[in-house]
């Protein structure tokens, strides 16, 4: 809507005017406040000696071992079984020659 005569128009843009110095004001009074409150609160006091940075804990060196700990567990077993495997072989073949052994020294001695 656009108003025919200047007298008209100069208050459409007073009212305006006015409206937006309401919201500056506003906008003003909202800025002070917020000041004044970061002003109220108490400041923290800054730490004056050396704090040492966290560490994380060392998980891959624990992980490590404890794979190197089970190959070396399993390897172990595998290697016990295999003594265990060749004991029962050499007792079989000593068997077995010692009853050959026998069967030929009794064929001949008859």
């Amino acid at each position: 809507m656009i108003p025919e005569q200047p007298l008209e128009r100069a208050a459409a843009e007073a009212a305006a005017a006015s409206r937006q110095s309401e919201q500056y004001a506003l906008v003003l009074a909202a800025v002070q406040a917020a000041q004044i409150v970061q002003q109220q609160q108490p400041q923290q006091p800054v730490c004056q000696h050396h704090h040492d940075p966290r560490q994380a804990p060392a998980v891959g060196k624990w992980v490590a071992v404890g794979v190197a700990g089970s190959v070396a567990a399993i390897s172990l077993a595998l290697s016990a079984i295999a003594v265990a495997v060749g004991a029962v072989a050499v007792t079989c073949c000593l068997i077995v020659l010692r009853s050959m052994w026998r069967a030929e020294t009794s064929r001949r001695g008859r």
